[in-house]
């Protein structure tokens, strides 16, 4: 079979207080693993964008100065989004989305770092798959543990056991929970018509991203990943590529305050508003 000619990547990550030895070792993963996807004839053209939604100090502008130097090494486009103030995770993405002319983008968190090899395998696949317009690769976090990140739509006591429920609850509606995050998808195998994929890494044909105008910015933050799924998927199929792994170190909502609960609840509203509710 002839391969398939290389493809331009663009590639999206929203930044608002993030460590910054998290954020440079997340960058330098998508300049490794770009580079491989370039040796192995999947990739042409790679474009890295941070859009910075917080004030910069010393540390981010030597961040930002090391990794320009080292994209520009690889030949890689870079390019920093900054002093428009908090606007948000799927708006800022949008500032990248909505301009790319890339042919396949990539929604990356910036605490997530790429197997060498997850660019290469990523791009092969779209390639290979005209029906799947976007994946979701097999995620483990921190310490090495699965996680969950494909979902069933969810019903409002699914995202209350998930991220509030204690452990002796969860334990009584493992069963549930277990259907709810799709813990039956194969392991050795693609599985597609995933209904929804996490924004912590979403690999897509920028053609379709850009005909649904990317993320809706009416969400600020959480669930907006699971509403791009939902609209995503009415363009085509949403893949679920276990050979494609990444680390992802990030926490849930719960664990982060009042806030941030406060938060997840506006947006939940908003997303059962606009797809259906569902108590049970």
């Amino acid at each position: 079979m002839i391969p398939p000619h290389p493809s331009s990547l663009s590639v999206s990550v929203v930044v608002y207080k993030t460590d910054p030895a998290v954020l440079l070792a997340t960058l330098r993963s998508v300049l490794a693993a770009a580079q491989f996807a370039k040796s192995s004839g999947r990739l042409s053209r790679l474009t890295i964008d941070v859009i910075h939604n917080a004030h910069s100090d010393a540390a981010f502008s030597t961040l930002i100065g090391t990794i320009m130097q080292e994209a520009a090494a690889q030949e890689a486009g870079f390019r920093l989004f900054e002093g428009h103030g908090n606007v948000g995770y799927g708006r800022g993405h949008n500032l990248s989305i909505l301009q790319t002319t890339a042919d396949y983008h990539l929604v990356l968190n910036p605490d997530v770092t790429l197997s060498v090899e997850s660019l290469a395998q990523g791009l092969q696949y779209l390639q290979q798959t005209p029906n799947v317009v976007a994946l979701s690769p097999a995620v483990r976090d921190g310490d090495g543990n699965k996680q969950y990140v494909c979902k069933r739509f969810p019903s409002v006591l699914d995202f209350l056991l998930r991220g509030f429920a204690p452990g002796f609850i969860r334990n009584f509606f493992e069963a549930r929970l277990a259907r709810y995050e799709m813990r039956e998808l194969s392991e050795q195998q693609a599985s597609t018509n995933i209904p929804i994929i996490s924004g912590c890494f979403m690999l897509f044909r920028t053609s379709v991203l850009q005909a649904v105008n990317g993320f809706d910015e009416n969400y600020f933050l959480y669930f907006e990943d699971f509403d791009l799924s939902l609209r995503a998927h009415d363009k085509g199929a949403l893949a679920y590529v276990p050979d494609i792994h990444i680390t992802h170190l990030g926490g849930n909502a719960a664990r982060k305050g009042i806030a941030h609960i406060f938060m997840f609840v506006r947006s939940g509203i908003r997303f059962y508003n606009t797809h259906g509710w569902k108590w049970l």
